[in-house]
C-alpha cells in the first residue's frame, strides 16, 4: 500500500505524468494561496470520489454487479464515464458551498475554478485509473489520497515557483505560459527522481 501511495504521488502524478487537469494546474497556479485551496479541494474530492466510484463500479455498474437483484446479465458499464462525472460533481458542489459559508474568501479567489473541478480530468481520469488497474476498496482509498496529494504537491510547487519567478528579470517571450511550462518540466523531472524508489 505505501509503495503505491508513493507511486500515485510521484512516479504516476496525474499532472506531471499523465497531463490530467493541466487547465487547472496552469492557470491557477499564479498564486500560492489560491493553488493551496485548490490542491486541497481536490485532495478531498479525489480521496471521496475514487472509492465513492469503486464501491458503485463493483457494485452497480460492472458486469455481474447486480446478481444481487437477480439481474446478472445486465452489464451497466456503458454508464461508467457518465456516474463517475456525476459523483465528482455532487462533491464539488458540496465542497463549494462549504467554502462559500465558511471560507468566502477563497471561495471568491478560487473564482470559476472551483466549478471546473467537477470536469476536472485528472480527477475522473483517477477513477477510470482505478477500474482499469482493478483495485480493490482499500487500494482505491490509497491511491485516491495519493493522486490527489501528487496533484496538489505538483500545483503548489508550480505556484511557489511562480511567485518567485514574478521577481525575476524573465526573457520577454519567456513571460507567463512560457516560463511555466519549463518550470513544470523541471518539477517532473524532479519527481522522476522517485522512480524505482521503495520503502520497505
Amino acid at each position: 500500500m505505501i509503495e503505491l501511495f508513493q507511486r500515485a504521488i510521484f512516479e504516476e502524478n496525474l499532472a506531471l505524468s499523465f497531463f490530467l487537469g493541466m487547465c487547472t494546474y496552469l492557470a491557477v497556479s499564479k498564486r500560492l494561496d489560491t493553488a493551496l485551496g485548490v490542491g486541497v479541494a481536490l485532495i478531498l474530492v479525489q480521496s471521496i470520489s475514487v472509492p465513492l466510484n469503486h464501491l458503485l463500479h463493483a457494485h452497480l455498474l460492472s458486469a455481474g454487479a447486480l446478481t444481487w437483484l437477480g439481474l446478472p446479465d445486465v452489464d451497466l458499464g456503458f454508464m461508467r464515464l457518465l456516474t463517475f462525472i456525476g459523483i465528482v460533481a455532487g462533491l464539488v458542489q458540496v465542497i463549494e458551498m462549504l467554502l462559500d459559508r465558511y471560507m468566502p474568501g477563497l471561495y471568491r479567489s478560487l473564482g470559476i475554478y472551483l466549478p471546473l473541478l467537477a470536469i476536472n480530468c485528472a480527477i475522473i481520469g483517477g477513477s477510470l485509473f482505478m477500474v482499469e488497474r482493478q483495485y480493490d476498496l482499500a487500494e482505491s482509498a490509497v491511491y485516491g489520497v495519493g493522486t490527489g496529494i501528487g496533484w496538489a504537491l505538483a500545483i503548489v510547487t508550480l505556484a511557489a515557483i511562480r511567485e518567485r519567478l514574478r521577481y525575476a528579470d524573465i526573457p520577454k517571450g519567456l513571460e507567463g505560459l512560457g516560463m511555466a511550462f519549463i518550470v513544470t518540466g523541471l518539477i517532473s523531472m524532479a519527481f522522476s527522481a522517485f522512480v524505482g524508489v521503495r520503502v520497505i
